[in-house]
């Protein structure tokens, strides 16, 4: 790569010499738009023909499955049109911004558009990065005050940097190469995650056992682990308040993107390092932690709070059992569904007076440990995955705005 000297200064702000600013119309053979068979018709539905709507968006940049088919005859009774393979679809109403290069011929509906570009002077895949780097900017030209669209006058004034076409698959080639990176590490990701629970099924129920541990698993009652407790706080922002998920417990500001607890929170509860935290109406859900990445925090009193007898159990152990697929349905058949489908009522005695089997500590600390060092390896991955995911955006930012240049030669 390197940076140029050479730059002008367009309607796009500052370029390079070279670039060039074009509508897209120009640069497009043509903009095809879809429509949805009658849904009366069953005989419409359920063909061989990808049709894809805007439950088919998402981060992925190419795509050859949608979720719905419709048939030949679904298509010809209606203003749904077959998108030719290797183009791009956009969405211009919900989800601004997204879009995916169709590696298969697929119908598409009235949210969508296909974008034919004149593949001479605009490359498809410069296009799509280019579209999803600005995905703020077609949001902002949304109108609508529920479901924000954006006309086709609007989408064919889109005004375009356009650098010559070898330049243009060169930066294409680049962040390709990057999101193949990015892919790599999801999908290893995935599999470590997948370790881990074929792990925890077989070591948390004593299927496959470490050798030298013989001992028979001794049966305890949950409450002989867990004492609730109750300590709040007497001022108000007392400490950071939390949030729990299932992914774990994290601060409420990163869940909301703000505090939206009440402004006073006096008389929340006080969570120490160590102590189990949950929401009686979420547990069925495995929605529970133990706070170990911070020593002290709040929550809301709508949570329980409990501390854990750690003369009985490992930290690493009871972590990962409390979330472990049995624990879940012994969570489920002690909760009934209230009003809401998703709230249910936690019978919390039936709970606690629940008998689980436990093996000795020392077999537990080899197990939480094992289960352990899978987190970190997890988590490390992920720290990666973050990492990459930032520098691509930075290259982003550098390449499409010819910042920085690459060679094509």
């Amino acid at each position: 790569m390197k940076t140029s000297n050479e730059y002008k200064e367009t309607k796009l702000g500052v370029l390079p010499e070279e670039w060039e600013v074009k509508k897209l119309e120009l640069l497009v053979h043509k903009i095809v738009g879809g429509g949805t068979p009658s849904r009366d018709k069953s005989e419409y539905f359920g063909g061989n023909i990808p049709w894809a709507t805007v439950k088919d968006l998402s981060e992925e940049n190419y795509k050859d499955k949608t979720i719905e088919y419709i048939s030949i005859a679904g298509l010809n009774n209606s203003s749904s049109k077959i998108i030719e393979k290797n183009n791009f679809i956009i969405s211009t109403r919900m989800g601004l911004g997204r879009g995916f290069i169709n590696t298969e011929d697929m119908a598409i509906n009235q949210d969508l558009k296909g974008i034919y570009p004149k593949t001479e002077i605009l490359n498809v895949v410069y296009l799509m990065y280019w579209y999803k780097y600005n995905g703020l900017l077609f949001e902002s030209l949304g109108s609508g005050s529920t479901v924000k669209g954006i006309d086709l006058k609007t989408l064919k004034n889109l005004q375009i940097p356009l650098p010559p076409l070898t330049e243009q698959q060169k930066i294409a080639e680049i962040l390709s190469t990057w999101d193949n990176s990015i892919e790599n590490l999801e999908n290893l990701i995935s599999k470590k995650i997948e370790t881990k629970k074929g792990l925890m099924q077989n070591l948390l129920t004593g299927k496959v056992r470490f050798p030298g541990f013989e001992n028979e698993w001794k049966e305890v009652k949950l409450g002989d682990i867990l004492n609730e407790f109750s300590e709040k706080t007497h001022e108000n922002n007392q400490h950071m308040i939390l949030s729990v998920t299932k992914t774990g417990i994290i601060p409420q500001s990163e869940q909301f993107n703000k505090q939206v607890a009440s402004s006073d929170n006096a008389g929340y509860k006080i969570l120490r390092y160590g102590n189990l935290v949950f929401s009686s109406m979420n547990l069925w859900m495995g929605s529970l932690d133990i706070l170990r990445t911070y020593e002290i925090g709040i929550v809301s009193p709508a949570y329980k709070t409990f501390k854990i007898n750690y003369s009985l159990v490992d930290i690493d152990f009871i972590q990962d059992f409390l979330k472990s697929k049995h624990m879940i349905w012994i969570y489920n058949i002690n909760s009934e569904q209230g009003a809401s489908i998703v709230r249910r009522n936690l019978d919390l005695d039936g709970l606690l007076s629940t008998k689980i089997m436990l093996p000795e500590l020392r077999e537990q600390q080899k197990i939480g440990k094992m289960l352990s060092t899978q987190d970190k390896e997890i988590d490390l991955l992920k720290q990666k995955l973050e990492l990459v995911k930032t520098q691509k955006k930075g290259l982003m930012q550098n390449l499409l705005t010819g910042k920085i240049r690459v060679k094509t030669s």
